[in-house]
């Protein structure tokens, strides 16, 4: 009688338990649904299942008790370097100066992102047999202009591989992996790079990125802002200031008047921050005068992990003590970056949507951070993660919010 009244018990309470995950008193940003307050957040099945006031508990198997801490989307970094390999002299294509993401993403609460050109069509098969389909981060493609990719020095350089059709052909082959074209590291007085990527962005539809620079004399800021690029697509290292290219704040501490302009005209203005493309000579003046970031990314590879850039969580944390709030910050780094890359289904905590949901702590002290030049900026406040969530799993935990207390 005993063990049938327990049995009947337990199968009740597991009912009970509509939920795998349940997230309580936690802050709640979520750009697209314009919420900022403290909500309940349930997770089941890898799927938002219910955004409340308030949820019991009960109805959960795993309870995360995450009050006096922020709920975001989990992060989207649509500038990073994971197309990793042993090539020997292929640079950020199957080559040693990329990485794997799994290492570096859910640590600092991304869930995704967008390797920047690392694969061209040529060996765009290969990045997605070798990375995309072995990660638990979700890894898309910026499809690379040159059809060898990303691989550095003169293969870069190549117009003759400069495919628009065939690019655009892998992207449409692909749809659920490529979400843009990317232009980088082309050194020659010359549109054509330019002018290919977005002819292959305009026939496959997606937004092109490019990392413009390295001409002597420097091709046209402006022409590249207001007559190349279509509305939607992506000026990346927005506050670098690198040889071959002209900085978008002038010898005078002033924002260029054709930046803002076209900032209103729809060109995205991404972070990038690298190893060499974010200076506080830059970003200072240009955040001073209202010059925003549409998207913070991070252009994670070997030369930039350790230094000044370090992760997601780390730019964020310099855009917060550069004067942005921190559901602004939250909202480039989530839902911003979602709609640029055209992955709606992405970047927010609707239910019914794929339950990525990143936990962090919004810390106050005295902090130190660092450009790629190596100076200092210092600051009163950071982000750091404490919980990452992919598809409806915990796949980072910094200090056990969701595991049990060990007992003898």
């Amino acid at each position: 009688m005993y063990a049938t009244s327990f049995i009947f018990l337990f199968t009740m309470v597991t009912m009970a338990q509509d939920y795998d995950i349940l997230i309580k008193n936690g802050h709640l940003i979520d750009a697209k649904n314009n919420i900022d307050k403290v909500m309940d957040v349930a997770i089941k099945d890898g799927k938002i299942a219910e955004v409340s006031n308030s949820i019991s508990k009960n109805k959960a198997k795993t309870v995360i008790d995450a009050k006096g801490l922020y709920v975001s989307a989990g992060l989207i970094d649509i500038h990073s370097h994971n197309f990793y390999g042993t090539e020997s002299n292929a640079y950020l294509s199957n080559g040693f100066y990329a990485v794997p993401p799994d290492g570096f993403t859910f640590r600092s609460g991304v869930t995704t992102v967008a390797d920047a050109g690392g694969a061209g069509w040529r060996n765009f098969r290969q990045f997605k047999e070798q990375v995309i389909d072995r990660s638990k981060t979700r890894v898309l493609s910026f499809l690379n202009i040159v059809g060898s990719g990303m691989k550095g020095g003169p293969i870069e350089q190549n117009l003759s591989d400069m495919d628009a059709r065939m690019t655009a052909m892998v992207a449409r082959q692909f749809p659920n992996d490529v979400v843009g074209v990317k232009l980088a590291h082309f050194s020659g007085f010359d549109w054509t790079p330019a002018e290919r990527a977005a002819e292959a962005g305009r026939l496959a539809d997606i937004p092109v990125m490019i990392d413009f620079g390295g001409s002597e004399p420097e091709l046209s800021l402006e022409t590249l802002f207001m007559e190349k690029l279509r509305p939607g697509d992506i000026f990346t290292h927005a506050y670098g200031h690198v040889d071959g290219r002209t900085p978008i704040v002038d010898e005078n501490g002033k924002v260029r008047d054709y930046v803002f302009a076209a900032q209103k005209r729809g060109i995205i203005f991404d972070v990038g921050h690298g190893g060499g493309s974010f200076v506080f000579e830059q970003v200072v003046p240009a955040m001073e005068q209202g010059l925003k970031p549409n998207s913070i990314s991070t252009d994670l590879h070997t030369g930039s992990m350790n230094g000044g850039m370090k992760d997601m969580a780390n730019i964020m944390s310099k855009f917060l003590n550069l004067g942005m709030s921190l559901s602004e910050v939250i909202a480039v780094s989530t839902w911003e970056p979602a709609k640029i890359i055209q992955r709606t289904d992405l970047g927010h905590i609707s239910v019914g949507a794929v339950a990525d949901v990143t936990v962090l702590n919004h810390k106050k002290g005295e902090f130190g951070f660092i450009d790629t030049r190596n100076t200092k900026m210092e600051g009163d406040q950071k982000v750091e993660c404490e919980l990452t969530i992919r598809d409806g799993k915990v796949v980072y935990d910094l200090n056990g919010l969701s595991k049990p207390a060990w007992s003898k």
